[in-house]
């Protein structure tokens, strides 16, 4: 294209060598560099435009026009010393990462990676490289369609190039791949101002008119980006200087204000300005009714201009209210439109594609919808299979149908049932197309082929994947077995496919004989039907009884009474085998029903023996730190007093200037003054004193059917009662509200979302009469519409999430998990309107960087938790219940040193005995505690 330019431009600079064979190869080197040069030099005019004058760009022959004589002074101007180069360092990186991208694509091992073409196509760009940049663009559009933006920068560096006709030519047939791909009004209108240029060419008239013409039909009804293609093609018209031009911009005003367009009224404006006659009484109608239909329209156009991408959700009602009017034109632009910004929505081609299968069935229109639904999501089986019987419904070739059942077994489906369902589909194409009155033709040879490279294929390639083959019930072999005995009068062959069918572990289903008996019954004969049932008898585990049944019916109908006998014995041999296992397993369940029964007994009376011994070393604590204080003293010092300073746990009154363990005051070290005098109140009273009033709250079972159980609430709330009555009152009438406080009178939390806290409501139970009741959960079940999301910054807040999320949906609700403290644990969950938001969501946000934080998007689906049994406490024969020991969370540590302080320490309880029979000898200290505790 620009190589003969480039090497002219060149030949100043040239230095002779030495023979035609040198000077070849110099020209060519020259023209490569030329090429290179003004890729370049169209890359920094492009940067230029995007940053403006502050892009620090002093490089006069980058010029912003597009036009074909700037680039080419372009490319032959000499380099100054601020031409846009890259560093050494920086074309180095670059080559090394295009060499890496380029041996990944040669070895097929990133050849569906996205991103991956993206780079590749932007080094190369970068670097000049213009013949590897149209090999690197025309392989990812044979993969993918290019995006609007894709599509022009490739057309605008591609003009930028053309010399010639023959250039322009293959500039026309990009524009014709581009508009294909996507409905951009963007892209239209660069493709009528392009072919503007060539109007001195033979036929460049008619060809800038229909250019103009196809895209009024395209985006002319786009409402707000419609305008411009109209206002360019009346323009055009305009600055042709002809006698008809005058009724043609005629025609192209009348046409426009019969349209509901955005800024109609500006049009109309103009058009009564240019026009010399008074405006047709039928136009002034035409145009009035499109205004009548904008006020229509603006509620779901505003919508749009309000929301941000995707606006799925926004699209979706859109074409409800197109689909209820009913205009095919209109109908397509919109689902078009929404297409644009949801592409990898399978849900919205599968309504578009049905909706031209059903209604407009026009055969290009129809398949090319087909075929770019496949190549936006080609995971999605549905799509292939309707996108194959759209071809054959429209007559497409057998060797076309077939290529493309091949490209979809490579598309990567992500279950192995899809796998079943394309082939499915592919067989029952290969079915149609045989001439069954025929005993055999070449149609039917290929049904059969196939039909055995599908099972060949799910054994081999699904099952190594996915481990599993995804036909269990062998649909698809059943299918065969039914061809060959009801169209093909092959019962030899059904019958083999059967028994192959039993021998995968269909044996034991009660259906799948009954389907081989009916099959037997209609194509085959009686001796085989009665041997199919009385293998039936034998093997099926699920519904023995159906299938006895059967048998007997059969043989009391038709069968002889030698038959009736045997089918008799067998069955009721059957049965009774089939009920004695029965008996057992229900024994077994009920044994094991029983065991449930008394560990759940072991654990209540394990919880209260424990509790019990916490109570028991709680007092015996209180009495050794006493005992551990007079020990400080002296031994005999003040022994009168000793005994009236033994600590008391319930219901007893510390003495005078005594500090209760765990106060406030025992935490600080400081101790209150002595009275000075004892007190004359009651010890009840007292004790009242330094404890708050503590309401009791007991249960009253009686009132479990009116009462709900409240929990999860913050613990500082400080007037629970007060709190809760108002948001309970909107569901009916409280009686009443009891908080639940601990001893020392702080609120425990039992008792909506209050101060951030989501609030559990469950059924108020006896949990000592019901101990396996489960109150308030969060769903542990795959919910398509909701989002996992985890890697989160603990800092980021639900309101910062929720404006993430919105731009991919309707966000109902967003929760962040914290642990009990309410501290953030970094993951959360997001509830979205439907499933088809939640699956873009998860396209767009999974590994997005959040404040350096990489998050993990996932559709919610946690795993079945296997809850470790509880050890039971061993209780060994003559003692006492010992507690489970307890460790940390990383176990048990390496030493068993205890860091308990002394003071708080209880020695083992000693033996009576020592090894030699003689009792253990005692220190003072010993001996002074032991009658301090009597």
């Amino acid at each position: 294209m620009a190589t003969a330019a480039a090497a002219s431009a060149s030949e100043a600079e040239a230095e002779p060598k030495a023979g035609p064979e040198a000077e070849g190869e110099e020209d060519e080197a020259k023209a490569a560099r030329a090429r290179r040069k003004v890729l370049s030099r169209a890359v920094a005019a492009a940067t230029y435009k995007t940053m403006g004058p502050e892009w620090d760009q002093q490089e006069e022959g980058v010029s912003e026009s597009d036009g074909d004589e700037e680039y080419a002074m372009a490319s032959s101007a000499e380099s100054s010393p601020g031409e846009y180069e890259w560093g050494y360092d920086e074309e180095e990186k670059n080559q090394l990462e295009i060499e890496r991208l380029e041996e990944q694509k040669r070895l097929s091992i990133n050849v569906y990676d996205y991103n991956c073409h993206v780079d590749l196509i932007r080094l190369l760009r970068l670097e000049g490289e213009l013949t590897k940049v149209r090999m690197a663009r025309q392989k990812m559009s044979e993969i993918f369609p290019l995006t609007e933006e894709l599509w022009l920068e490739w057309l605008h560096d591609e003009i930028s190039m053309a010399m010639d006709g023959l250039d322009r030519e293959h500039v026309y047939d990009l524009f014709e791949r581009a508009v294909k791909d996507y409905i951009c009004p963007n892209i239209w209108l660069e493709y009528g101002q392009y072919s503007v240029g060539g109007i001195g060419q033979k036929g460049g008239l008619e060809k800038v008119r229909s250019v103009f013409e196809r895209a009024l039909s395209s985006v002319g009804l786009h409402m707000t980006k419609g305008l411009a293609i109209w206002e360019a093609y009346r323009e055009f018209e305009s600055a042709i200087v002809e006698a008809a031009r005058l009724e043609k911009v005629h025609s192209l005003f009348r046409r426009q204000l019969a349209i509901p367009l955005y800024d109609m009224e500006a049009t109309f404006a103009e058009y009564e300005e240019w026009s010399e006659d008074p405006i047709p009484e039928s136009v002034i109608q035409s145009y009035n009714r499109a205004l009548q239909q904008l006020e229509k329209y603006k509620p779901y156009e505003e919508a749009l201009l309000q929301a941000e991408a995707p606006r799925l959700a926004e699209y979706q009602a859109y074409i409800d209210f197109e689909m209820k009017i009913g205009d095919p034109a209109r109908i397509q632009l919109i689902f078009e439109r929404a297409l644009v910004e949801n592409c990898l929505v399978p849900d919205l081609w599968i309504r578009y594609s049905q909706y031209l299968d059903r209604q407009l069935k026009v055969k290009d229109l129809v398949l090319s919808v087909h075929s770019r639904a496949v190549r936006n999501c080609p995971w999605t089986v549905a799509l292939w299979s309707r996108y194959l019987l759209a071809m054959e419904r429209h007559g497409v070739e057998h060797r076309v149908i077939s290529v493309t059942f091949e490209k979809a077994l490579s598309a990567g489906f992500i279950q192995a049932t899809d796998y079943v369902e394309i082939w499915q589909a592919y067989l029952d194409y290969l079915r149609r197309r045989v001439d069954f009155k025929q005993d055999s033709s070449k149609e039917l040879e290929e049904l059969r082929s196939a039909f055995a490279r599908a099972l060949e294929y799910l054994k081999q390639e699904v099952e190594e994947r996915f481990n599993e083959s995804g036909d269990p019930s062998c649909l698809i072999m059943q299918n065969w077995a039914r061809i060959e005995a009801r169209l093909c009068n092959n019962m030899q062959k059904a019958r083999e496919l059967w028994d192959s069918i039993m021998t995968r572990g269909n044996a034991k289903f009660a259906n799948m004989w009954l389907e081989y008996y009916n099959l037997e019954r209609a194509h085959g004969d009686a001796q085989h039907c009665r041997k199919a049932l009385h293998r039936a008898v034998q093997c099926t585990s699920d519904y023995p009884e159906h299938v006895c049944e059967v048998l007997l019916t059969m043989e009391r109908t038709e069968g002889t009474l030698e038959d009736w006998d045997i089918a008799v014995q067998k069955t009721e041999t059957r049965l009774a085998r089939v009920n004695e296992q029965r008996i057992k397993a229900a024994e077994k369940e009920a044994a094991l029903a029983q065991q449930e029964e008394e560990k759940v007994e072991q654990r209540k009376r394990a919880r209260a023996e424990k509790k019990a011994l916490k109570k028991k070393k709680k007092t015996r604590g209180a009495d050794k730190h006493r005992a551990d204080e007079d020990d400080e003293k002296e031994w005999g010092d003040d022994e009168e007093e000793q005994p009236s300073k033994r600590r008391r746990v319930e219901n007893s009154v510390l003495p005078a200037g005594e500090v209760e363990p765990g106060s406030e005051a025992d935490l600080s070290g400081s101790i209150a003054p002595a009275a000075a005098e004892p007190s004359s109140e009651p010890k009840e009273v007292r004790v009242g004193a330094r404890r708050r009033d503590v309401p009791k709250v007991p249960h009253d079972s009686s009132k479990d059917g009116v009462t709900v159980f409240v929990s999860n609430l913050p613990y500082g709330l400080g007037e629970p009662a007060a709190t809760l009555r108002p948001l309970f009152e909107a569901c009916g009438d409280v009686v009443e509200v009891r908080p639940i406080f601990s001893n020392r009178g702080d609120f425990r939390g039992y008792c909506y979302s209050v101060e951030g806290r989501p609030m559990f409501v469950s059924p108020c139970v006896d949990k000592s009469k019901n101990p396996d009741f489960k109150v308030f959960r969060y769903s542990t079940a795959l919910e398509k519409h909701k989002l996992f999301v985890s890697g989160l910054p603990f800092s980021c807040t639900k309101e910062e999430l929720e404006e993430i999320c919105k731009a991919h949906g309707t966000v109902k609700d967003i929760r962040l998990v914290t642990n009990r403290a309410g501290k953030p644990k970094g993951l959360a969950y997001v509830e979205y309107e439907n499933e088809s938001q939640a699956s873009q969501a998860v396209l767009k946000m999974d590994g997005m960087t959040i404040r350096e934080n990489v998050i993990k998007v996932a559709i919610s689906n946690p795993p079945q938790r296997k809850v470790p049994e509880k050890p039971e406490a061993r209780k060994a024969p003559g003692s006492a219940l010992l507690p489970r020991q307890v460790y940390g969370a990383r176990g048990k540590g390496r030493t068993q040193l205890s860091l308990l302080p002394r003071a708080l320490q209880r020695p083992s309880a000693p033996t009576a005995q020592a090894e030699n029979g003689e009792a253990p000898k005692m220190s003072n200290a010993d001996f002074a505690k032991l009658l301090l505790r009597k």
